[in-house]
């Protein structure tokens, strides 16, 4: 249960105790305007009983196998939420997120049934869940279904925080040692990886507000500093100071990040920046 304390959104828009009333009437529009869906949307949303068990049967049907069926899947998920309400809430912020900030989003109900970007995240959310209960076979068997089905690497142990939106998604890689703080936005191709053979903690540390552009490679025990902006290719080797704009390969600074929360603004332009000497 969403605790009132918790409502608050990372975007400007709407709260998250709205997300599920919203979701349900979107849905119930859906099926008017695209009758072949009308039976999915009501299987997936409509008739489910609140946001965690949609979400765990939307999940749990694209991740299911022979081997092990979405009802397993799912009584696994809805199983266990109920003590670790995180999950739950870190969904809805980074749904909320994807609303804010992705203008392909439109509704809540299009990322929510569609965006793999979304799914993936989510997926790993239960599969990090799994990890530090010490059941990390079906951890590392998600993590090999979020690759399968959505072109995603996420290893379970990687510490992701919420408000996250990862647009297209397609490509991303994140290893294990990885932490990501809330309100971070990675597009397509981004990889957050070590430099070689190291062992230990060797991903990099991305901070609050960042934003990761298309095919930048992060690499090595390094900081993003907080507010900053990666451009799209970039290759970045060392330390990010908070709130600049970085690129090329390998990445400099080449001027301010030209706002406090890049990771919203979604400004990927590099017009007017000041190359830093």
């Amino acid at each position: 249960m969403i605790k009132a304390m918790d409502t608050a959104s990372p975007s400007r828009g709407i709260a998250l105790d709205q997300i599920w009333p919203q979701l349900q009437k979107e849905a119930t529009k859906a099926q008017s305007r695209e009758p072949a869906l009308a039976n999915f949307l009501k299987t997936a949303v409509i008739s489910r009983v609140s946001f965690i068990d949609a979400l765990s049967y939307v999940l749990a049907e694209k991740l299911a196998v022979q081997e092990l069926s979405a009802r397993q899947i799912r009584d696994i998920f809805t199983g266990n939420l109920p003590a670790e309400p995180k999950i739950e809430l870190a969904a809805l912020r980074d749904l909320a997120a994807i609303v804010d900030r992705d203008p392909a989003a439109g509704e809540l109900i299009a990322p929510f049934l569609f965006f793999k970007g979304f799914h993936a995240l989510q997926t790993y959310r239960f599969a990090h869940w799994l990890w530090h209960k010490n059941r990390r076979y079906l951890a590392l068997y998600l993590q090999n279904r979020i690759s399968d089905l959505f072109a995603v690497d996420i290893h379970p142990a990687a510490k992701i925080g919420s408000g996250i939106m990862m647009d297209h998604a397609t490509g991303v890689v994140i290893g294990e040692t990885a932490v990501i703080e809330d309100n971070v936005s990675i597009l397509h191709n981004v990889t957050l990886g070590g430099t070689g053979k190291q062992s230990g903690d060797r991903h990099p540390k991305i901070r609050t507000g960042v934003m990761i552009g298309a095919g930048a490679k992060i690499l090595g025990n390094i900081e993003i500093g907080a507010g900053a902006r990666i451009a799209a290719g970039s290759v970045v080797l060392e330390a990010v100071p908070a709130g600049v704009t970085v690129a090329g390969v390998p990445a400099r600074v080449i001027g301010a990040a030209g706002c406090a929360r890049p990771a919203e603004e979604m400004d990927q332009m590099l017009e007017g920046a000041t190359i830093s000497k």
